[in-house]
């Protein structure tokens, strides 16, 4: 993966001589150069090392070190990456006969294994560096929307037959969505910090629709739709972009990858990709549900993974979006009325805000929903699925 270029910081004396011990105790090739330091995410520390080959042209590889306060079993992770990027090469090898084109590879550590541990119990691991690619942190055009979609289509088809048993589920019931509105209800039932008066609008606005949280755990217990393995975190800038050809070369940041359903994947960029307002945005005229970025995600994830999901998986192509967005806008409004214990803020009612910008979008949603599944109906290919 290449991280972006205005993140990257050359590495001071101790933080070169950590990038240094560390990439050396994997089958790394050449003689250390350098190290950087990636600023570009918030959970892992991220590191970029440079080693000169033989021939004199240089290789550079991504050194991370997972953070255990948010992944508690990074065994787990790093197993599920493992079986993630061996399937997937893999795949690609049978599909193309070559692995010309770029995908994500972890380098074995030299002791063996895909990762080591370090004297203080810091789980590390190394990646090639995708060269020539870019990432984009907002969803600017229906381009980058279309490929952004064909990319985490184009992901779950490659892992389409790997069975999701193999996977652990590092998150338990991470898009449980009734299990949230439990919680919601149980909290709001006690009201901690007083607050539940000065939110009885957006309250009763989730309660409203109960109806819907529990409508794909249905389809999942009846077998309407399978357990496959996802992602879980459908953001554009988990999208390695060719920056000559403007196209998705690969999916990056498989950490939250986990047994779910495809739709959670699905519903996310709806709910990330389609409006211009920003999560916490509080002019909330500015949320909206735009349809053409609507339109690309689903000519985009259509062509990718229209092969292997199934008719009642695409019927609920709109709805995922919907729920994903009411899914999230139920954890910002339990934490509000916890005490803002799990997100992080930065101002008063911050979580509030992000709750309100959510539904909001639920709204909209709602105002289009015919709209948008006449389009889901006029893009599917009839007799694709099995």
């Amino acid at each position: 993966m290449t991280p972006p270029s205005n993140s990257i910081v050359p590495a001071d004396a101790k933080t070169t001589e950590l990038v240094r011990s560390i990439g050396n105790r994997f089958a790394v090739q050449g003689e250390f150069v350098c190290g950087e330091e990636i600023n570009s995410g918030h959970i892992n520390s991220t590191y970029r090392a440079t080693y000169e080959q033989t021939d004199g042209t240089q290789q550079r590889y991504i050194i991370q070190a997972i953070n255990r306060n948010v992944f508690k079993d990074p065994y787990a992770v790093m197993n599920n990456v493992e079986k993630v990027t061996r399937h997937i090469n893999s795949r690609v090898l049978r599909l193309k006969k070559d692995l010309g084109g770029q995908t994500l590879n972890l380098f074995p550590a030299r002791e063996g294994g895909s990762w080591i541990e370090d004297e203080k119990g810091t789980v590390w691991r190394c990646y090639n560096n995708i060269e020539g690619c870019v990432t984009y942190d907002v969803v600017e055009n229906t381009r980058q929307a279309y490929q952004a979609a064909r990319a985490f289509g184009s992901f779950q088809d490659l892992v389409s037959d790997l069975p999701s048993g193999k996977i652990i589920e590092t998150i338990p019931n991470f898009h449980h969505t009734r299990q949230r509105y439990a919680k919601l209800m149980e909290v709001a039932a006690a009201d901690p910090m007083g607050r539940l008066d000065s939110v009885r609008a957006e309250f009763d606005f989730i309660r409203d629709r109960e109806n819907l949280v529990g409508i794909l755990l249905d389809l999942q217990a009846s077998g309407a739709i399978p357990e496959r393995v996802t992602h879980n975190d459908t953001k554009i800038n988990n999208v390695m972009i060719d920056a000559s050809t403007d196209e998705a070369v690969c999916v990056i940041d498989l950490d939250t990858v986990m047994p779910g359903l495809a739709l959670y994947d699905f519903g996310d960029m709806v709910r990330s990709a389609t409006s211009p307002a920003a999560e916490d945005e509080t002019d909330l005229s500015k949320v909206q549900m735009q349809m053409p970025m609507f339109e690309a995600l689903v000519e985009g994830y259509l062509d990718a993974a229209g092969s292997f999901i199934n008719d009642v998986e695409v019927d609920h192509l709109v709805h995922s979006g919907k729920l994903i967005t009411l899914e999230l806008s139920i954890r910002f409004l339990t934490d509000y009325l916890e005490g803002d214990l799990y997100f992080k803020t930065h101002r008063p009612g911050h979580n509030l805000d992000r709750c309100r910008t959510q539904l909001t979008l639920v709204e909209r949603i709602e105002e289009r929903e015919p709209e948008m599944k006449a389009f889901v109906r006029k893009v599917r290919k009839p007799g694709t699925s099995r």
